[in-house]
């Protein structure tokens, strides 16, 4: 009985610290976003030196997570959760990277005046947002069907890249001088739509973690 509240214990800290990082890269996704239409580079350049800070809690995680293995022995669904939150970890770490390229972009631009309107871009932003609060929902809910939500959120994310894409590519075509900045704002789109697929393996995760059947929701 002991060992099982030790063990409860355990994975409520490893929930807590995961809802931590999802936290920390949603708010680097939209301070990093607002940047972007700002032209803020001094606001970009913190979130690029707040990089760290997530892998920290990762690490955490790992060493929480490592601790349970080797003191509680867990089969099963028990194992399956600590495995799973090592995997979602990684995944939203890999987000707050993700966020940083960003801020990186902002850096780069320099605050020169855009292109083109930002519409597009922040609205696969504001779909990426619900992904990530969804899909760590879902996990700790463990709700098959939030966590199916969350992915087929990510075809509109798919279809908003792709326009922006052709948009970026037909400005190229029309003004050789947009070349670099249009690069720089693809970049984007394939930063945010990354972060998408990443919350797209979260949801994969919660769909194992309940059913035992790993799906491939990321297509």
């Amino acid at each position: 009985m002991v060992k099982r509240l030790e063990f409860d214990h355990g994975l409520e800290e490893m929930t807590k610290l995961l809802i931590e990082m999802g936290n920390r890269a949603e708010k680097a996704l939209i301070e990093s976003m607002d940047a972007l239409k700002n032209g803020d580079v001094e606001t970009a350049k913190i979130i690029v030196k707040s990089d760290t800070e997530l892998n920290l809690i990762e690490e955490k995680i790992s060493e929480i997570g490592a601790k349970l293995i080797a003191t509680q022995q867990p089969v099963a669904k028990d194992l399956r959760r600590i495995l799973i939150a090592f995997r979602i970890s990684s995944d939203l770490e890999r987000m707050g990277d993700l966020a940083v390229d960003i801020a990186k972009v902002v850096i780069r631009l320099d605050g020169q005046e855009l292109i083109k309107p930002l519409l597009d871009l922040p609205r696969m932003a504001d779909i990426v947002v619900v992904m990530i609060r969804e899909s760590l929902q879902s996990y700790v809910d463990e709700n098959v069907d939030l966590a199916y939500k969350s992915a087929k959120d990510d075809d509109q994310v798919d279809a908003l890249y792709s326009q922006i894409i052709r948009e970026l590519f037909t400005l190229m075509m029309e003004n050789p001088k947009t070349v670099s900045q249009a690069m720089l704002l693809s970049f984007v789109g394939r930063y945010i739509e990354r972060i998408a697929d990443h919350a797209t393996n979260i949801a994969e995760s919660v769909v194992y973690l309940i059913t035992g059947k790993r799906p491939d929701l990321n297509q």
